[in-house]
């Protein structure tokens, strides 16, 4: 078994090539309308986000809004951040655009950051910046961590991600994966590194464990302005996924494995009030 496989990277990350980082962000938003501009201790979401994408390595910080009061919001606190039209259907749409506008050349790396994390590691959009130029065979480039609880295994809010023996993504799927057949609706990962484990639970391979994607992608410009032109894939339509239409299409996904979870993003006024907290 790789053991890139068996458990997240720890060693350190080399330098990140020159990138930008682009943030889409939309006003509308069915469970917290005007997102982008949720007062978080004095600034708005959007700010605090690229804010802290600008503590890591990247040449440009630049929002790509939908809205002229996005960008009112974010010229306000010396953001950078271009129009985008309001009707694009996804956010690499949003970003193929924002591509465009800014005259990004094809080979130039884009850092995708939801517009909602305003917690973000640093290090983590370095490390999956840096992706990209160390395995030129793949065309987008994201992030993982290991699954530690069982109900995060079985969720379908929770993204899982299995990859190949080079550390790319075979599949993405909101199901559990990979199914342990013999081990159904339990933690067989933790069952298989267990000392007390019975005999059955040691077939499984020791210290492989299910990960948990984290919503982050880099990209080479190029292929970020190419992906919108691709067709959906079943697959994509049937998981909600939009990352399967560039395996279905034949691309290859570089995963860099995280050590630790990110904090969670901001989906709900729940999650706003918990973010308001720790930075207020």
């Amino acid at each position: 078994m790789n053991a890139a496989l068996a458990r997240p990277a720890t060693c350190a990350v080399p330098p990140a090539p020159p990138f930008t980082v682009l943030i889409p962000a939309r006003l509308a938003s069915s469970r917290l309308p005007g997102k982008p501009l949720a007062d978080i201790a004095g600034l708005p979401m959007v700010v605090r986000v690229a804010r802290r994408a600008a503590q890591s390595a990247a040449t440009r910080v630049v929002v790509a809004a939908d809205d002229e009061a996005i960008v009112q919001a974010c010229a306000a606190h010396g953001v950078e951040a271009v129009h985008t039209h309001p009707a694009h259907p996804s956010g690499s749409d949003r970003l193929a655009e924002a591509c465009s506008l800014l005259g990004l050349d094809g080979e130039h790396i884009v850092v995708n950051v939801q517009g909602d994390e305003p917690l973000i590691p640093p290090a983590l959009i370095n490390a999956v910046a840096a992706l990209l130029p160390a395995r030129p065979e793949a065309s987008m480039g994201t992030a993982a961590h290991a699954i530690a609880s069982l109900h995060d295994y079985l969720s379908p809010h929770v993204v899982k991600v299995v990859l190949d023996a080079r550390g790319l993504a075979h599949y993405f799927s909101r199901a559990p994966i990979p199914h342990a057949r013999d081990h159904a609706g339990t933690a067989w990962w933790q069952a298989a590194s267990s000392a007390t484990a019975d005999v059955a639970a040691h077939a499984l391979p020791a210290g492989f464990a299910p990960l948990r994607h984290i919503g982050i992608y880099s990209y080479r410009a190029g292929f970020l302005r190419q992906f919108p032109t691709l067709a959906p894939a079943p697959t994509e339509q049937l998981e909600a996924l939009e990352q399967l239409r560039a395996l279905w299409h034949g691309h290859r996904i570089a995963v860099h494995l995280s050590a630790d979870a990110p904090a969670a993003g901001v989906d709900t006024p729940a999650d706003l009030e918990r973010v308001r907290a720790l930075l207020g």
